[in-house]
């Protein structure tokens, strides 16, 4: 039952909404005012420092990473038992309890769980995938669904475990679910918006 523990520990560090507190503590700001009103790193940014939103954001990947990368590669823990402890992180992030259950949107955070599984080898996928979708269409949100449907369309052919390829469809649905407000709107091509 050691996976029950590690996703219990891994919501709950998921959960931490560490860009809030340091806006809070550091900032003296109230980061949910700023940009998308989104408790995350980019809001850190938006509210006037680099320093700290680097801060936030190595905190929100670590909070994805540390747990995953434990039960993982430490404890061991794979198959469908790996699947509820990686996705609790992003759970946690997205749906926070220290936040009246409004978390971000949890995209470092995804980020961090797949340094936890596999280290950086899909993390430089889904970075690349990330940049080409990001300057492909103008709307952020189509960006990072885009990215989940090439990075699962990825695991599954070529031959990934199925673990891996339910933890990439569980961060698929809760980032349709966080970004539903930009896919009301259509993905335009950026190079149609040029011409």
């Amino acid at each position: 039952m050691s996976w029950v523990l590690w996703s219990v520990v891994g919501f709950l560090l998921g959960a931490m909404p560490f860009s809030v507190w340091i806006g809070k503590l550091a900032l003296h700001k109230d980061i949910r005012n700023y940009g998308d009103r989104n408790p995350g790193a980019t809001n850190v940014l938006r509210a006037g420092s680099k320093r700290w939103f680097l801060a936030a954001l190595l905190l929100d990947v670590s909070k994805g990473a540390a747990p995953v990368g434990l039960a993982y590669w430490t404890l061991g823990i794979r198959s469908a038992e790996i699947v509820p402890v990686a996705l609790a992180p992003v759970i946690g992030h997205a749906f926070s309890p220290f936040l009246g259950f409004k978390g971000g949107k949890a995209v470092a955070t995804m980020g961090g769980i797949w340094i936890g599984l596999t280290l950086i080898y899909m993390p430089i996928i889904l970075l690349f995938l990330l940049v080409f979708w990001f300057y492909t269409v103008t709307v952020s949100g189509w960006s990072i669904i885009l990215t989940g449907l090439s990075a699962l369309l990825y695991l599954v052919l070529s031959g990934a475990d199925q673990s891996l390829v339910a933890v990439m469809g569980g961060c698929l649905l809760i980032s349709l679910y966080k970004q539903r407000a930009d896919l009301a709107m259509p993905p335009r091509l950026r190079l149609l918006r040029r011409a």
